[in-house]
């Protein structure tokens, strides 16, 4: 056999996969940490291991796929190569051991056995491998054995209607906090206590608040004050004295404890002193109080002096201290009338939130005896652990891991740990999701842990890093390990260095110039908005920048593409770009406004929020007016989206045009010929709404009413996401039970809705995204246009700080605190420092080729922008000045980049375009269309009898006529199911304030006289069928399709009947004398259900709703009506 030779890169990914050895991997971005887990799980299942025994746990759903479609692609091709091809692909794999035929045989049998192993192999994320657990021994776990998982959205909507609960059963502690705060972040509070829900105390008492800010229990203002005091009344009243005989200031000071120590030591008193000796900026005792000479002159009373400000300044910490106690006891009060109620309604609803499930599993699991059975029930035990993106594990979740492997160390588990591994594969340089608990010295930590219990029973954890790098240039590369240089290593871990895979790939980094803010004041029309920002604003010209530079890049630039050993160019397409911000801001907004301004394909926000979606908003609007008919606002919103199309000029001429006081709805109905569209659109959607749910009700405006075309048509096909996510939230939101239309819009208001796109390894678009979506993706060419000064996290703006043993901490604003609370900010603002470095580093690796880093605006005086890191860090590598259009810059490129131009035409080797068939330029012959669907009620002959009254002989128009009928109809359907007491305030809301009193109580009489003839129970008892849609082709129409509607059917044993309700003012005294166009009607609905009902007799019927009178038609009667329709 032939024996492979490795490069580096590839021995070090081998001996990372081998799994004879437990291994904690660092691996640097674009390095092959897939592959290798993919690897190593596939010498595992080679090595006999049962798939079942082993759990690979990934960060996000996305990952475990793609980790379990590559790892199912290489076991399918195992089972279809020849023995030489498997040969070598085992090699390459690193398989050191003979290769006979039983291993080959085995490799081909193990996509089969991955296949049909129970359940599937355990590639998921935690929170997917907690809930199984859960599922699987819910009994053991304490939770409900069905129940359901609440995603980020539904635990919004509970915990706001908890923080209801909480608002009417404790007032005190609501409104406390409330005070704090205000209502509008109350939601956001309830969410972070719900995240740190194991650190609040159940009990939470001010004696032990105060213990955590060394205070002692009782202690109070009166305390803090009176400590004054400890220097000595009599030294006070000497050291006034003689303060009072010396300058302005010392005289003020004299006053001041003369006042106190005549009145007393108040809050009042110790104000005015510290006033006096204290500076308000830092609260350090002032120096220019007593000079020298002052000094002197006082004597021993100038160490009372200094007595005195240095017991003010620890009454005036210790005063910080109880403020924030007090606030810190309002945290702890609020939590702990939150959290039951919260834990409550879950538990009633059968609910967890994500942080549920880690926490109940982390407790099944730690539980001694029971957590033993658990691990062995699981299908014999878990063998084999393996951790994708391990510096995003949360401490909670690294006690779950922690817990599964601890038999690989001890207990009857150490007889076998050699046939055990554990594998951790991380990057501390790609810690970037503090804000979901993630833990980057937690980390650290437990790679040490893991090291400590391995080397306890005499192993060894292989500690490997991966410093080739797949993905990038070595330019690229270049810039980032001199971006972050032995003195920029905050957070980092240890020094950064890559290694270039493709050394020969061309590479270019650019550092274009700062867009500067503008000098000159921003003006606009005096009708824009007043946040709108001009066109010279500098977001809005360095997003004009960006989308130009794409635009000359699609059209005239070229990449580079592998081939045959070497890089050729390739023109440059739209998704070759990924463009990445910090924030979803202005300048987000700005730069796709402005690609689609270019005319480039963008791909969209890869978040949405459902309430700032212009699409969403004009339906919402809609819904609004028919919710609350009286609202202008919504009314004229919903006018003048795509949904109506009306103009600026319809909508002021509406309602400019109205009386004094009259509804926008009402002005609109009086002019209903002017906008006959619009109005018949929004009476049937007024119509639906006691009959349609809120999801059937957006699903009719946006089929039946054309809503969808409309709004994508003006708004584009991005408009599609809004429309499908809003009717999503609508079918989710009624799974929890019935919901009014005002309850679904209640609902909608109450909550940020954010709908995440899921995020494309490659796009035939301009992607852009924030950095935090991007982690995971890779493109040619990045473009990080927000790395200015805007979002470098100098202040902590966080409402908790975690204190002694992790209990949660109220945060101040800077000075209001106490000292130790300043030094836990400090180091939250440390933190915060930390993770933007690594952000900075997710980012730049992104790209492969081609990295363009950009700022506008004022980049502040720290000079820790990302735009001056990357500055310094280019200029160290060696990159060379570079006047771009808007300015000097910096470029950094391989020697053999060449112009980026598109080449000429002429030096082009293009290929001869094939012949096209002659067919081509033949015009396609006409389609035969299939003939149309006829209504059973237009087929032609009279539909009255001779002599009905009309609007001039004192009767109804036949517009009239038709809308009465419809109206019998509605009664007739919807109050036969009624209580008889309840089919006049039925009646009523079916008919609305459109029609009148009298009119109503005439068409009330006509329907209830139908419904209370005993001869016609029948008709509208239990079991009959109402509004049937019928549909069929008939023979006696030539095989021509007919659809309509049914008002009644009975169906009996052997016989249908099928009724059909007439209002004509005139009725046939025989059915023989029934007019034709109606006989053939009927004729229509006799033929179809004899389809449908082949064994039963078919029946027709009209009744007669003026005379109450059922007419029953001869079958013969109504075929020879329908056969004698003329056909065309």
């Amino acid at each position: 056999m032939t024996t492979l030779q490795f490069d580096e890169a590839t021995r070090h990914q081998i001996t990372a996969a081998d799994p004879r050895a437990s291994t904690w991997l660092s691996a640097n971005a674009g390095s092959g940490k897939t592959r290798v887990l993919t690897d190593r799980v596939a010498r595992l299942l080679l090595d006999d291991v049962p798939p079942q025994n082993i759990l690979c746990l990934t960060y996000t759903k996305a990952a475990a796929s793609e980790m379990q479609n590559r790892l199912f692609r290489r076991l399918g091709e195992w089972s279809m190569r020849e023995d030489d091809e498997l040969r070598e692909a085992l090699a390459q794999l690193g398989v050191a051991r003979a290769l006979d035929a039983d291993t080959l045989a085995r490799a081909r049998r193990l996509f089969a056995r991955a296949i049909e192993t129970p359940g599937g192999l355990k590639i998921q994320t935690i929170h997917s491998f907690c809930a199984g657990l859960l599922r699987r021994f819910p009994l053991e776990a304490g939770v409900s054995p069905g129940f359901t998982e609440l995603d980020e959205d539904a635990t919004a909507r509970l915990q706001t209607e908890v923080l209801d609960t909480v608002a009417l059963r404790a007032p005190e502690a609501f409104a406390e906090m409330a005070a704090l705060i205000g209502d509008a972040d109350l939601t956001g509070l309830a969410s972070e206590i719900s995240a740190h829900r194991t650190l609040f105390p159940a009990s939470p008492s001010r004696d032990t608040v105060l213990a955590l800010y060394d205070l002692p229990p009782g202690f109070d203002e009166k305390t803090a004050v009176g400590h004054i005091l400890s220097v000595g009344e009599d030294e006070l009243c000497d050291l006034a004295s003689a303060l009072s005989k010396q300058t302005a200031t010392t005289k003020k000071v004299a006053q001041a404890l003369n006042a106190a120590l005549e009145h007393g030591f108040d809050q009042t008193a110790f104000s005015a002193i510290a006033d006096l000796l204290l500076r308000k900026a830092d609260g350090l005792p002032k120096t220019n109080v007593l000079s020298d000479k002052r000094r002197e002159e006082l004597g021993y009373l100038a160490q009372i002096f200094d007595d005195l400000c240095r017991v003010t300044l620890e009454a005036f910490d210790q005063l910080k201290s109880l403020e924030a106690a007090r606030r810190t006891l309002a945290l702890h009060r609020f939590a702990a009338a939150f959290l039951p109620e919260y834990a409550r309604r879950k538990e009633e609803g059968g609910w967890l939130d994500f942080d549920d499930q880690i926490e109940r599993a982390e407790r099944l699991l730690a539980q001694p005896g029971i957590a033993e059975w658990v691990l062995y029930k699981l299908d014999g035990g878990i063998d084999h652990v393996l951790v994708d993106e391990a510096q995003d594990t949360s401490p909670l979740q690294w006690r779950v891991i922690e817990h599964l492997t601890r038999e690989f160390t001890s207990g009857a588990g150490r007889s076998d740990v050699g046939e055990r591994s554990i594998f951790v594969v991380g990057d501390l340089k790609q810690s970037i999701y503090s804000f979901q608990g993630a833990d980057p010295a937690g980390f650290i930590r437990m790679r040490q842990t893991f090291a400590e219990r391995l080397e306890a029973i005499d192993l060894r954890l292989q500690q490997l890093e991966l410093k080739y790098s797949f993905r990038s240039s070595g330019e690229i590369l270049g810039a980032v390990d001199c971006t972050f240089g032995e003195g920029d290593l905050r957070g980092m871990g240890d020094t950064v260095n890559h290694i270039a895979f493709k050394g020969q790939m061309p590479g270019r980094v650019d550092l274009w110039p700062l867009v500067e803010p503008s000098e000159k004041p921003e003006t606009g029309d005096w009708f824009d908005p007043v946040d709108r920002r001009s066109d010279e604003h500098h977001t809005m010209r360095l997003a004009r920048q960006v989308a130009g530079q794409i635009r000359e890049m699609v059209d005239t630039g070229f990449l580079w593409e592998e081939r045959d050993g070497g890089f050729i160019e390739r023109p440059i397409g739209a998704g070759d770009v990924l463009v990445l911000v910090q924030s979803r801001g202005p300048l987000f907004h700005e730069i796709i406004r402005a690609c689609k301004t270019a005319g480039l394909e963008v791909a969209g926000a890869d978040v949405l929020k459902l309430g700032e979606e212009l699409a969403v908003r004009d339906i919402r609007a809609t819904l609004s007016f028919l919710a609350t008919p009286e609202d202008d606002l919504s009314l004229a919103a919903a006018l003048r989206s795509p949904l109506f199309g009306w103009t600026e000029a319809d909508l002021y001429d509406l309602a400019a045009g109205r009386a004094q006081g009259e509804f926008l709805w009402r002005a609109l109905r009086n002019r209903a010929e002017q906008f006959p569209d619009t109005v018949a659109m929004l009476w049937d959607l007024l119509g639906q709404l006691d009959y349609l749910r809120p999801y059937d009700l957006i699903e009719r405006l946006l089929i039946r009413h054309d809503g969808r075309r409309r709004l994508v048509a003006r708004l584009g096909e991005e408009a599609s996401d809004g429309i499908d996510s809003l009717l999503a939230q609508a079918l989710d939101l009624e799974q929890s039970g019935p919901l009014s239309l005002t309850g679904f819009l209640a609902r909608m208001e109450g909550a940020e809705v954010k709908v995440k796109r899921r995020a494309e390894g490659r796009s035939s678009k301009v992607r852009v995204m924030t950095v935090h979506g991007a982690k995971g993706l890779e493109s040619p060419i990045v473009i990080l246009p927000d790395t200015g000064n805007r979002r470098t996290p100098r202040m902590y703006k966080g409402r908790l700080l975690s204190g002694p043993e992790g209990v949660p901490l109220w945060s101040m604003s800077q000075g209001e605190g106490p000292g130790a609370l300043s030094e836990l900010k400090q180091a939250a603002v440390t933190r915060q420092l930390e993770e933007s470095q690594r952000l900075l580093y997710v980012a730049m690796t992104r790209a492969e080729q081609w990295l363009i880093v950009a700022a506008a605006g004022d980049l502040g005086k720290a000079g820790d922008s990302w735009y001056e890191q990357v500055q310094t860090g280019l200029e160290a590598r060696g990159a060379v000045a570079l006047d771009f259009a808007e300015g000097p810059g910096l470029r950094l490129e391989s020697p053999h980049w060449s112009a980026g131009k598109r080449p000429a035409a002429e030096a082009q080797a293009t290929a001869a375009a094939p012949s096209l068939p002659e067919w081509l330029d033949q015009p396609a012959e006409a389609a035969d269309r299939p003939p149309a669907t006829l209504s059973p009620s237009d087929l032609g002959g009279a539909k009255v009898l001779p002599g009905e009254p009309g609007a001039q002989a004192g009767g109804l128009d036949t517009e009239a006529a038709m809308e009465r009928g419809t109206r019998i109809h509605l009664l007739l359907e919807h109050l036969a199911p009624c209580p008889p007491a309840d089919r006049p305030r039925r009646a009523a809301a079916l008919l609305g304030p459109e029609v009148s009193a009298p009119e109503q109580a005439e068409l009330l009489r006509e329907a209830l006289r139908i419904l209370e003839e005993p001869d016609l129970e029948f008709l509208f008892a239990p079991g009959t069928l109402a509004e049937v849609p019928l549909s069929a082709s008939l023979p006696e129409l030539g095989g021509r399709r007919i659809h309509g509607t049914i008002d009644r059917l009975v169906i009996g044993a052997g016989h249908v009947l099928a009724v059909d309700f007439k209002t004509n003012a005139l009725v046939p005294d025989a059915a023989e004398q029934t007019p034709l166009g109606l006989l053939r009607q009927m004729g229509c609905y006799a033929s179809g259900l004899k389809q449908v009902f082949p064994d039963h007799e078919i029946r027709t019927a009209i009744l007669w709703t003026r005379s109450a009178r059922l007419v029953h038609l001869p079958a013969a009667l109504v075929h020879e009506a329908v056969s004698g329709v003329p056909l065309p």
